[in-house]
């Protein structure tokens, strides 16, 4: 279970329109990216996200794989 839901204002201007977990980060990245490569390599296969707030960009970075 990942808490992706948060606000992040001490990042703000950067999370103005979008969630902390889906702040891009190097480029082509995402910091919600590290969290998912650790899952999976220490081999778990079901990860479960819990978005709050303006998950839209989130949800978008993620069905795009």
């Amino acid at each position: 279970m990942i808490l992706a839901g948060g606000r992040g204002e001490r990042l703000y201007p950067l999370t103005r329109d979008r969630a902390k977990p889906s702040v891009p980060f190097g480029g082509i990245y995402r910091i919600i990216d590290f969290t998912l490569s650790n899952c999976l390599n220490s081999g778990l296969r079901r990860i479960y996200l819990l978005t709050q707030y303006r998950s839209i960009s989130l949800v978008r970075h993620l069905a795009q794989g």
